[in-house]
């Protein structure tokens, strides 16, 4: 391995390779293997680049009519985003992506070599695939690998849907050696960390935790009557609502199940309640885009439920502000962006207890977590928090301050402390 330059010191962290191989930060989040790492790489290199950091960004072209490289508007700051070509275009699912990480790899180490020696102080890998080219990068280029995991296949393994498929024995080898290979790991949460340690194997001293942010000047409460005007939606509508993509891992079935509980046990909501699922197929959903629908169809709640393509941040925010209540049902998150954007727009969570949400809802305060995916259950919390206005004002205002405590702005500049840091543990194992 290259050693560590002598740059890479507390004084000053001026470009990072960002690693972001299998889907592109400026994809529309919600579609394909777009979701919340899409908004934590932009959100976090928007940050970064606001503190003066150069941050370049490599991901793999999924069209030809994209450029090679792509500057990203951040009000002067500097990011570029690299289409690296590696593979077909188009029509080339996740599953098959390991086999094209050489060439990939290959053309990320070309772009280095236009550019004086020493261009890069850090590399920072999102997803395994990436922490795989990254673990080559750093031993090329010199400088400390940072890794974030974003969704580990040991944990989705543990806690996966019924009818969905477990992740390969090809992606757990991979992810073991990207453990193995980084400098410093980067956990959503105390319970990320814990199963890097604890499953992973992962050094406890090259493991911190570092919670996503929101982006506050986007997400806050915009007024439920101006929202619900702009979509055209009633005023008097009691509106439950999912975000993310469609797939089992989200769990939007149990959504639709504990709405059909509700319908039952309360008659009277059928005449107001409405549920928006924004969001598109995604993973092991591919392969049955129309299920959804055609269960909406079987509990016979076609008639409350809209399914509403993909939107972008601006948009999404308002549909946050619309709502009721915002389920988050997921078998397993590392952390939930999307329940901590609408408790930023004032919209109370009601999630699954598992995973990152339990870091990113506040039981009673922010909203309510539910154990387990019982459909009974997940009524019983719904139709509290929807027929409970004084519990439901106190969930809003509390998820307001809740999601305060949350920013990009801290995520930045505690990454950016854990590069220097990661710089430093390298130098002080090779000396």
């Amino acid at each position: 391995m290259v050693p560590i330059l002598d740059r890479v010191s507390a004084e000053a962290v001026r470009r990072v390779a960002m690693i972001s191989l299998h889907t592109s930060p400026l994809d529309q989040p919600g579609t394909g293997d777009a979701g919340g790492m899409n908004v934590y790489v932009l959100e976090l290199s928007r940050r970064l680049a606001a503190q003066g950091v150069e941050v370049d960004i490599f991901t793999r072209a999924t069209s030809s009519t994209q450029p090679a490289s792509h500057g990203v508007d951040t009000t002067g700051a500097a990011i570029t985003v690299h289409h690296v070509a590696a593979g077909p275009f188009e029509g080339l699912s996740k599953a098959e992506l390991p086999g094209q990480l050489c060439t990939f790899a290959r053309e990320v180490l070309r772009v280095e070599t236009t550019h004086e020696p020493g261009w890069y102080d850090a590399v920072h890998s999102h997803y395994w695939l990436s922490g795989q080219v990254g673990a080559l990068c750093r031993d090329r280029w010199g400088v400390p690998l940072v890794h974030s995991m974003h969704t580990m296949a040991k944990v989705k393994n543990l806690w996966m849907a019924e009818d969905d498929t477990p992740e390969p024995a090809a992606r757990l080898i991979g992810e073991e050696q990207v453990v193995e290979a980084a400098d410093l790991l980067i956990a959503n949460t105390d319970l990320e960390a814990s199963q890097l340690i604890e499953l992973y194997d992962a050094d406890p001293a090259r493991v911190a935790v570092v919670h996503p942010g929101v982006d506050l000047d986007r997400f806050m409460p915009e007024g439920k009557g101006r929202a619900r005007a702009l979509f055209g939606l009633p005023a008097a509508a009691h509106i439950v609502m999912f975000a993310g993509r469609i797939q089992p891992l989200k769990a939007p079935d149990v959504l639709l199940r504990a709405v059909a509980v509700m319908l039952e046990r309360v008659p009277s909501l059928r005449s107001t309640l409405l549920v928006p699922i924004i969001g598109g197929p995604s993973g092991s959903g591919l392969d049955r885009p129309e299920s959804l629908a055609a269960l909406a169809a079987q509990l016979g709640v076609s008639d409350v439920v809209r399914f509403i393509p993909p939107v972008d941040q601006q948009e999404l925010a308002t549909w946050y502000s619309t709502a009721d209540v915002v389920a988050v049902p997921s078998y397993n998150e590392s952390f939930g962006l999307v329940a901590i954007e609408a408790q930023a727009c004032g919209t109370p969570v009601v999630a699954a207890a598992v995973g990152g949400l339990t870091t990113a809802v506040r039981h009673g305060e922010s909203g309510l977590l539910v154990d387990g995916h019982d459909p009974a259950r997940w009524a019983d919390a719904l139709i509290r928090v929807l027929l409970d206005p004084g519990l439901h004002a106190r969930l809003s205002a509390g998820a307001v301050a809740h999601a305060r405590d949350f920013s990009w702005e801290a995520t930045a500049a505690h990454t950016l402390d854990l590069y220097l840091k990661a710089g430093s543990l390298v130098r002080e194992g090779a000396s």
